[in-house]
Protein backbone atom coordinates (compact mmCIF):
# COMPACT_ATOMS: atom_id res chain seq x y z
CA UNK A 1 0.00 0.00 0.00
CA UNK A 2 1.40 3.41 -1.24
CA UNK A 3 2.60 5.88 1.73
CA UNK A 4 -0.26 9.17 2.30
CA UNK A 5 0.30 12.71 2.74
CA UNK A 6 -1.98 15.08 3.13
CA UNK A 7 -0.67 19.10 3.03
CA UNK A 8 -2.26 21.40 5.43
CA UNK A 9 -2.76 25.24 5.57
CA UNK A 10 -5.19 27.57 6.82
CA UNK A 11 -7.80 27.36 3.76
CA UNK A 12 -6.43 25.22 1.79
CA UNK A 13 -6.22 27.65 -1.30
CA UNK A 14 -2.92 28.97 -1.09
CA UNK A 15 0.15 27.28 0.72
CA UNK A 16 -1.27 23.39 0.64
CA UNK A 17 -2.70 23.02 -2.74
CA UNK A 18 1.06 24.22 -3.96
CA UNK A 19 2.82 22.01 -1.59
CA UNK A 20 0.56 19.08 -3.14
CA UNK A 21 1.34 19.94 -6.53
CA UNK A 22 5.07 20.31 -5.90
CA UNK A 23 5.80 17.25 -3.71
CA UNK A 24 3.37 15.60 -7.02
CA UNK A 25 5.84 16.86 -9.66
CA UNK A 26 9.09 15.67 -7.25
CA UNK A 27 7.18 11.92 -6.82
CA UNK A 28 6.54 11.32 -10.34
CA UNK A 29 10.08 12.74 -10.52
CA UNK A 30 11.55 9.90 -8.59
CA UNK A 31 9.18 7.09 -9.11
CA UNK A 32 7.60 7.25 -5.47
CA UNK A 33 4.23 5.79 -5.23
CA UNK A 34 2.56 8.05 -2.81
CA UNK A 35 -0.89 9.28 -2.36
CA UNK A 36 -1.30 12.62 -2.15
CA UNK A 37 -4.17 15.43 -0.99
CA UNK A 38 -4.37 18.65 0.84
CA UNK A 39 -7.01 20.26 3.13
CA UNK A 40 -7.37 23.79 5.38
CA UNK A 41 -7.69 24.16 9.21
CA UNK A 42 -10.85 26.70 8.16
CA UNK A 43 -13.97 25.65 5.76
CA UNK A 44 -13.95 29.46 4.59
CA UNK A 45 -13.33 28.08 1.04
CA UNK A 46 -14.51 24.47 0.96
CA UNK A 47 -15.54 23.19 -2.83
CA UNK A 48 -13.69 26.62 -4.09
CA UNK A 49 -10.37 26.27 -6.76
CA UNK A 50 -7.26 27.81 -5.38
CA UNK A 51 -6.81 31.16 -5.20
CA UNK A 52 -6.12 32.81 -8.65
CA UNK A 53 -2.42 33.74 -7.92
CA UNK A 54 -1.51 30.25 -6.46
CA UNK A 55 -2.78 29.16 -9.85
CA UNK A 56 -0.77 31.37 -11.87
CA UNK A 57 2.01 30.64 -9.57
CA UNK A 58 1.71 26.82 -10.16
CA UNK A 59 1.23 27.82 -14.02
CA UNK A 60 4.49 29.38 -14.25
CA UNK A 61 5.83 26.24 -13.23
CA UNK A 62 4.25 24.33 -15.96
CA UNK A 63 1.42 22.56 -13.49
CA UNK A 64 -2.21 23.07 -13.80
CA UNK A 65 -4.21 22.97 -10.00
CA UNK A 66 -7.37 25.03 -11.27
CA UNK A 67 -9.31 21.75 -10.70
CA UNK A 68 -8.16 21.12 -6.99
CA UNK A 69 -11.06 22.12 -4.38
CA UNK A 70 -10.40 23.35 -1.18
CA UNK A 71 -11.80 21.12 1.65
CA UNK A 72 -11.51 21.28 5.55
CA UNK A 73 -9.79 18.54 7.15
CA UNK A 74 -11.63 16.05 8.90
CA UNK A 75 -11.05 13.56 11.55
CA UNK A 76 -10.79 10.63 9.33
CA UNK A 77 -7.81 12.26 7.79
CA UNK A 78 -5.67 11.39 10.58
CA UNK A 79 -6.50 7.71 10.08
CA UNK A 80 -6.76 7.88 6.55
CA UNK A 81 -3.16 9.41 6.00
CA UNK A 82 0.28 8.30 7.23
CA UNK A 83 1.61 11.97 7.13
CA UNK A 84 -0.13 14.88 7.66
CA UNK A 85 2.34 18.17 6.92
CA UNK A 86 1.43 21.86 8.24
CA UNK A 87 2.58 24.46 6.42
CA UNK A 88 3.14 26.86 9.57
CA UNK A 89 3.27 26.72 13.03
CA UNK A 90 -0.18 27.69 14.15
CA UNK A 91 -1.70 25.30 11.96
CA UNK A 92 0.58 22.53 13.24
CA UNK A 93 -0.51 23.51 16.61
CA UNK A 94 -4.02 23.21 15.67
CA UNK A 95 -3.47 19.89 14.14
CA UNK A 96 -2.22 18.91 17.39
CA UNK A 97 -5.05 20.15 18.55
CA UNK A 98 -7.74 18.52 16.25
CA UNK A 99 -5.51 14.96 16.54
CA UNK A 100 -8.18 12.21 17.91
CA UNK A 101 -6.15 10.05 20.53
CA UNK A 102 -5.08 6.59 18.63
CA UNK A 103 -4.45 8.22 15.53
CA UNK A 104 -1.98 6.89 12.84
CA UNK A 105 -0.67 10.17 11.17
CA UNK A 106 2.91 11.62 11.88
CA UNK A 107 2.82 15.50 12.25
CA UNK A 108 4.92 17.51 11.10
CA UNK A 109 6.19 20.86 9.57
CA UNK A 110 6.87 20.63 5.94
CA UNK A 111 9.81 22.83 5.35
CA UNK A 112 11.46 20.94 9.00
CA UNK A 113 12.40 18.27 6.82
CA UNK A 114 14.71 20.95 4.95
CA UNK A 115 17.89 21.17 6.20
CA UNK A 116 18.34 24.71 8.31
CA UNK A 117 15.15 25.19 8.10
CA UNK A 118 13.95 22.96 10.95
CA UNK A 119 10.73 24.73 12.80
CA UNK A 120 10.28 27.46 9.96
CA UNK A 121 6.73 27.93 8.44
CA UNK A 122 5.59 28.69 4.84
CA UNK A 123 4.69 32.04 4.71
CA UNK A 124 1.10 32.72 3.81
CA UNK A 125 1.43 34.74 0.88
CA UNK A 126 -2.77 35.41 0.42
CA UNK A 127 -1.96 39.60 1.26
CA UNK A 128 0.89 39.68 -1.30
CA UNK A 129 1.66 39.93 -4.49
CA UNK A 130 2.87 37.63 -7.61
CA UNK A 131 6.55 37.70 -5.66
CA UNK A 132 4.83 36.65 -2.49
CA UNK A 133 3.49 33.50 -4.22
CA UNK A 134 6.52 33.05 -6.00
CA UNK A 135 8.39 33.09 -3.17
CA UNK A 136 5.80 30.35 -1.48
CA UNK A 137 6.86 28.25 -4.44
CA UNK A 138 10.01 28.10 -3.92
CA UNK A 139 10.01 27.45 -0.46
CA UNK A 140 7.17 24.03 -0.89
CA UNK A 141 9.96 22.91 -3.38
CA UNK A 142 12.28 22.88 -1.58
CA UNK A 143 10.22 21.06 1.15
CA UNK A 144 8.89 18.83 -1.62
CA UNK A 145 12.30 17.09 -2.71
CA UNK A 146 13.62 17.20 0.77
CA UNK A 147 10.25 15.14 2.28
CA UNK A 148 10.63 13.04 -1.40
CA UNK A 149 14.25 12.28 -0.52
CA UNK A 150 13.57 11.21 3.39
CA UNK A 151 10.63 9.20 2.46
CA UNK A 152 12.41 7.38 -0.20
CA UNK A 153 14.98 6.13 2.17
CA UNK A 154 12.09 4.58 3.68
CA UNK A 155 11.12 2.85 0.75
Amino acid sequence: MPASILFVCLGNICRSPLAEAAFRREAERVGLDVGLDSAGTAAWHAGKPPDERAIAAAHRNGIDIAHFRARQIAPEDFCQFDRIVALDADVLAELKRLRPPGSRAELSLLLDHVDGREGHGVSDPFYGGEEHFDRTWTDVVAGAKALAREMGAWN
